[in-house]
């Protein structure tokens, strides 16, 4: 089959590669028919992920038809077109019991967190969704099957941004009234602002420093601001709320515009991304405020503001989302035509050019906030 492989830093390539098979009695192989690029593969593209392996098969935003299902698969059966969320989870330990899918105990052997797909042997190994053909084990817990009358681009997004900006605005209690801001303007932000509206926030700020991905934000009737505008966003954006915002969303992580002394940071492997977000959230937050870490976050920070959180009484929540848990309401929504995700997408693709894919989604080209690869 055709899979996009990681090929280095910076490198990605479509190659051949052997076909999956099942390996477990209760795995599925789906025929991938729409994967996703999504911010966190710009990390392991750029190197920011340890044990990527080169040959490495991307992608942990899938969906396709099952084509061949182990012998103790009762969830789905064959022909059944599914969506796969992107943590790897059994479904039966402590932490998949309490819904918190993405911490599964038994998906990754090699990482405190549970496993995902397409990310290398830190997050357990699984290969990714940006092929042809996908083993998916655990799909009696994991894969769902969606309704034949919804396309692939309404609900692909079910595997990973829609349920994580979900998350992020839910964990963060955003309620009527409430005054938040959305650090990042990408697929999760824009869709973060969405929820948030519908939770019932008084006022949006949505913080970017991508003109494109701005103007795209401002189509939802939100406040917009450009970071590079100003010397001090975090300063203003504390005097623009009037004291500062109920809620942060950071939707950056390790994607957040760095300054020189970070890229030499990070190039000395000292930390895992920019801490702007990170600093602007710190002075944007009002007092006694929740920040939430939606974005994804490596290895340690130095010079953390764990101190201006603390004055603050700040509450912190971060984490990867337990994707499975959300689900079947958001489809919900998207059955009842309340909520449009397809708006994000700016790209449709093969899989053939998936690698001029990640280069203009990397550099910021062509107005490109999602795209969607066509296998």
């Amino acid at each position: 089959m055709k899979a996009l492989i990681y090929d280095g830093i910076k490198k990605v390539s479509v190659a051949e590669v052997a076909d999956p098979k099942i390996e477990k009695p209760d795995d599925i192989i789906i025929k991938v028919t729409s994967a996703a690029i999504c911010g966190s593969d710009l990390h392991l593209f750029h190197g920011m992920v340890p044990n990527m392996k080169k040959g490495s098969i991307l992608g942990h935003e899938a969906m396709g038809i099952v084509v061949e299902a182990g012998p103790e698969v009762t969830k789905v059966r064959k022909g059944d077109r599914v969506i796969v969320p992107f943590p790897v989870a059994c479904g039966h330990c402590r932490f998949c019991e309490s819904r918190l899918y993405s911490q599964c105990d038994n998906s990754n052997p090699n990482y405190e967190c549970g496993g995902v797909f397409g990310c290398g042997d830190t997050y357990g190994g699984y290969d990714g969704g940006q092929a042809e053909l996908l083993r998916v084990p655990y799909a009696n817990v994991g894969p769902r099957a969606v309704p034949e009358d919804l396309e692939d681009e309404q609900v692909l997004f079910l595997t990973d941004v829609l349920p994580t900006a979900y998350w992020g605005v839910e964990t963060g209690g955003v309620k009527k009234d409430d005054t938040v801001i959305v650090l990042g303007c990408g697929p999760v932000g824009l869709t973060a602002i969405k929820w948030s509206i519908m939770a019932g926030a008084g006022r949006v700020l949505a913080v970017d420093y991508l003109g494109y991905r701005l103007e795209h934000a401002g189509k939802y009737g939100v406040e917009t601001v450009n970071l590079e505008e100003y010397e001090d966003t975090g300063e203003y954006l504390h005097e623009k709320t009037n004291g500062g915002a109920d809620v942060v969303l950071d939707c950056v992580g390790a994607d957040g515009k760095m300054t020189t002394f970070e890229k030499i940071e990070t190039l000395l492997k000292l930390q895992g991304g920019s801490k702007s977000a990170i600093e602007i959230a710190a002075q944007a937050v009002r007092k006694g405020g929740t920040v939430v870490f939606i974005g994804v976050y490596g290895a340690r920070y130095n010079m953390f503001p764990l101190g201006d959180f603390f004055a603050k009484n700040v509450t912190l929540r971060m984490g990867q989302c337990p994707v499975h848990a959300y689900i079947d309401p958001i489809l919900k929504l998207i059955r009842k035509g309340s909520f449009n995700p397809v708006d994000i997408i700016s790209h449709r693709l093969p899989l053939d050019m998936g690698s001029h894919a990640y280069e203009i989604f990397d550099k910021k080209e062509d107005n490109c906030i999602k795209v969607v690869l066509k296998p």
